[in-house]
């Protein structure tokens, strides 16, 4: 199908001949658009340009895995240096080690590292490292939490109200048509933010259950931060239980020094990471306390747990990645952290002045506006209806149009490059689209 020449583009045009190669013309769902995506002709800094000329700002930033926004000179340098050297080997590398050590030297909890390709990987990596150690083969999520796109990991992360189940006992809900039933039965979910509920649920699978996943600031559950007391009554319980606590911080890592763990005086014994740490290059990393880390060593007469990849730790990744996380010292966390700050009180304080129903949550460098009178606490009030959708849709695509990319859940992380005067002018464009369709 051709464009029509009125609305033609060169995205449109390109668009149209994907679509006859590729599913939907793209390779992740993420992108898509209606009409069409754009695409790409460069990024810098805190700003995008399509190929039909337009700049926005990027407030999406790659799913929250641009901590320094686009073509970062410090990563350019270092990476173009890589690859005159080669861009991946069957041979151990020193920029793995590199990127290892200063991870490691960054979190008390982080005694060893491996590194895979993206955070599914490092999810997966991390559930199957709980059964080899501990024999069992449950796990225990948040319901409405993301952790990627692994069978296990993925349940229950877009249950509704035909399916969810009671809160007491909420259902393991399949994401991808023909789960398996033994999938659904492996995996136990509980209510996020809930402590009693969540133990209840716990108690009722203790002697089957590997790990408990916890994401501390789930982005699909609505981008509220775990409560102090909630984390440290399921890590009081995984104790007592021999259940290995898994934070997922694939997205929360860039909340501070040592990832968003550090506000809660709480060690997990593994720790899944992914996004910022490879400095826009694909990256994902499994951490934690080296006894159960050790399920990974070749050198035993049996691994309990054999991992490999292609591509694991590809020095282009792992310099890039050692660049990113060496500039993103404790100044800029503060900083940035300062900005989405600022975001959530222009927002919120817009909501006021201009009397809509919606709501912002967030925290640190991240905020995320909901069609909501009152903020949402966890999953079941985050969840929208069809018409909160449609308005939400609505506005994300009124802030694309006007300049400013955002999830698609209506979410920002900021990257470093970010000032006040794009804050500014995102309030100004904010305030015509919650008055035009909230």
């Amino acid at each position: 199908m051709k464009s029509d020449p009125e609305n033609a583009s060169k995205s449109r045009d390109l668009f149209d001949s994907a679509r006859e190669i590729m599913p939907g013309g793209i390779s992740r769902n993420t992108i898509y658009r209606e009409p069409n995506p754009d695409y790409l002709a460069k990024g810098s800094g805190c700003h995008v340009t399509d190929i039909d000329g337009v700049t926005r700002v990027d407030f999406a930033n790659n799913m929250g895995s641009l901590i320094h926004g686009h073509a970062t000179p410090q990563i350019i340098s270092a990476v173009t240096e890589q690859l005159h050297r080669g861009s991946a080997v069957t041979m151990a590398t020193q920029s793995e080690f590199e990127l290892a050590r200063l991870l490691c030297e960054r979190v008390p909890g982080f005694e060893k590292i491996r590194f895979m390709n993206s955070g599914t990987e490092a999810v997966m990596a991390a559930i199957k490292a709980a059964r080899a150690i501990t024999g069992r083969s449950g796990i225990a999520k948040a319901e409405g939490t993301y952790h990627g796109t692994y069978d296990f990991a993925e349940i229950s992360q877009n249950a509704s109200p035909h399916n969810w189940g009671p809160l007491e006992n909420p259902h393991s809900v399949p994401v991808a048509r023909g789960t398996p039933d033994n999938v659904l039965n492996d995996v136990v979910i509980f209510p996020f933010n809930d402590t009693q509920r969540t133990l209840q649920r716990l108690d009722q699978n203790a002697t089957r259950l590997a790990c408990v996943l916890v994401d501390l600031v789930p982005q699909r559950a609505g981008l509220i931060p775990a409560h102090k007391e909630y984390i440290e009554a399921i890590r009081e319980w995984t104790d007592r239980h021999g259940v290995l606590l898994i934070f997922d911080e694939v997205i929360s890592f860039r909340m501070g020094y040592a990832g968003a763990a550090e506000w809660y005086g709480v060690q997990p014994d593994l720790t899944t990471l992914g996004k910022i740490i490879g400095g826009g290059f694909p990256v994902g990393a499994l951490a934690g306390l080296d006894r159960f880390m050790s399920v990974l060593d070749p050198a035993q007469a049996e691994i309990p747990f054999p991992w490999s990849g292609t591509f694991s730790a590809n020095p282009v990744t792992m310099t890039a990645g050692h660049v990113a996380m060496s500039i993103y010292d404790q100044a800029s966390i503060d900083r940035i952290n300062k900005m989405g700050q600022t975001g959530r009180e222009l927002v919120g304080d817009l909501i006021a002045e201009t009397g809509v129903q919606a709501s912002v949550t967030g925290a640190g460098s991240m905020f995320r506006i909901h069609p909501k009178a009152v903020s949402p606490t966890d999953y079941r009030s985050t969840w929208q209806n069809v018409a909160e959708r449609h308005r939400t849709k609505l506005l994300v695509d009124h802030l694309y149009r006007h300049g400013f990319m955002m999830f698609r859940t209506c979410t920002a992380a900021l990257s470093t490059p970010i000032t006040q005067t794009e804050l500014d002018q995102f309030a100004d464009v904010l305030k015509v689209g919650l008055e035009k369709y909230w």
